[in-house]
């Protein structure tokens, strides 16, 4: 397979970050975008509404938290079985079937009668969003234009982010309602949702032209071991960890829990302040991340992206006055919506265009859920025997090391869709 890239005339007329040369995304990953929002406001609608759901089962504080883990737990078992099933019968299947195991899965969650069927209905959940997110991100990895995959992964995580900021709001506008209807208005905007991307995506795997037409066409799948050989993958690996540590693990559990420790009276409002402004930041920084990942490659956005949240997160837990608690937040945020785009993107690289990852994309989920999994545990019991500070000082040096990681790994750009983006 050849490396060499033609020979550009003018800077302006091959360069393909340049507007004229810059495709445009393609009409199925616009439409999983719209998706991820639905889905994203959705969570954000019941995640507030579910903790007090299960005390209404006179059960405690403890039990009520296993209701919010057990998703990821399931998640986290479940994702290689999703890798599997999105090789096996492709992208579009395994997603609508994903997002309506949701869907089901949350309807039943607005009937159970007792903990122990919310748990189950629960957990149902995670098998259902695994298998959406695998599928949906191999999908993203084999249709995305290589020129604008930083931009297209910008769009999915703002997407997501919207939908987290809105649900909330849209779930306080019904807190008249009880804790049941929620449910069932997120679960009926799931299967509208599942049936709008089956008939959207029904396309995808139909043959090329020229070639016999069947139930679906071979389409190349990318083993696992070859991925494994690629250094940008490893580190994704590594960095996938630690930011689902810091960002999906810690900053959920132990900020709400510091501040209302640090800041006396202040701190419940500061809590849920702290992550809106988390939020913000983030946002903030997706506007420009997508764009600067296309421009200047995965590994300085990830460098710097991964530093700055580290760094702010080791800070935070020392902080002892609200402009500074404020800021670092912030900063936490825009660290954390820098590198994403360029994480994904990475990922996607590996894979490589028209080809199905399935199972690359479902071991770093794995990754991912792992850190969000473990990280409040072992830092929860950190902040126990040692006090906050050090529990999020040893949760941004973990972040440190997913720094290290990176430091070493080459990009080369410039070869084919299906090469090797880096070398280690």
């Amino acid at each position: 397979m050849s490396t060499n890239a033609p020979t550009p005339s003018s800077s302006e007329s091959t360069d393909p970050t340049s507007p004229e040369q810059r495709p445009s995304v393609p009409r199925e990953i616009r439409v999983l975008v719209a998706a991820a929002f639905v889905i994203a406001l959705g969570f954000g609608l019941i995640a507030p509404i579910l903790p007090q759901f299960a005390t209404s089962f006179d059960v405690g504080a403890a039990a009520a938290s296993v209701i919010v883990s057990i998703f990821a737990f399931t998640r986290l078992v479940f994702a290689p079985v999703s890798g599997k099933l999105t090789d096996r019968l492709g992208e579009p299947a395994v997603y609508v079937t994903g997002v309506l195991i949701v869907a089901a899965s949350t309807i039943l969650c607005g009937f159970a009668q007792n903990y122990t069927q919310l748990l189950v209905f629960r957990g149902m959940g995670g098998l259902g969003s695994t298998m959406f997110t695998v599928s949906a991100m191999a999908l993203i990895a084999r249709l995305s234009p290589k020129e604008i995959r930083g931009r297209i992964a910008g769009l999915y995580s703002g997407a997501f982010l919207l939908g987290n900021v809105a649900g909330p709001v849209l779930g306080s506008l019904m807190a008249g309602m009880g804790f049941r209807i929620p449910f069932f208005i997120y679960g009926g905007s799931l299967v509208v949702a599942a049936a709008i991307v089956y008939f959207s995506l029904s396309h995808s795997r139909k043959a090329p032209e020229g070639e016999p037409s069947g139930i679906s066409p071979v389409i190349e799948r990318i083993p696992l071991s070859e991925a494994w050989g690629a250094a940008t993958f490893k580190a994704a690996l590594v960095s996938g960890f630690t930011n689902g540590w810091m960002a999906f693990g810690v900053r959920m559990s132990l900020i709400p829990l510091f501040a209302v420790a640090a800041f006396a009276t202040q701190g419940t409002l500061l809590a849920g302040l702290a992550l809106a402004i988390f939020a913000v930041g983030n946002g903030a920084a997706l506007f420009v991340a997508g764009r600067f990942t296309d421009a200047h490659g995965r590994r300085l956005p990830i460098l710097i992206g991964l530093t700055v949240a580290s760094i702010s997160t080791a800070s935070i837990g020392w902080v002892d006055n609200i402009p500074l608690f404020i800021v670092l937040s912030i900063m936490a945020g825009i660290g954390t919506g820098l590198m994403g785009p360029a994480q994904q993107a990475a990922i996607a690289d590996v894979v490589g265009q028209g080809r199905n990852g399935g199972k690359v994309l479902a071991t770093f989920q794995m990754a991912t859920d792992f850190g969000s999994i473990i990280g409040p545990i072992l830092a929860g019991l950190v902040a126990d025997q040692a006090g906050y500070g050090w529990a999020f000082t040893i949760s941004g040096g973990l972040g440190l090391i997913g720094v290290l990681a990176w430091l070493p790994v080459r990009e080369n750009r410039g070869q084919p869709k299906n090469a090797r983006t880096s070398e280690g």
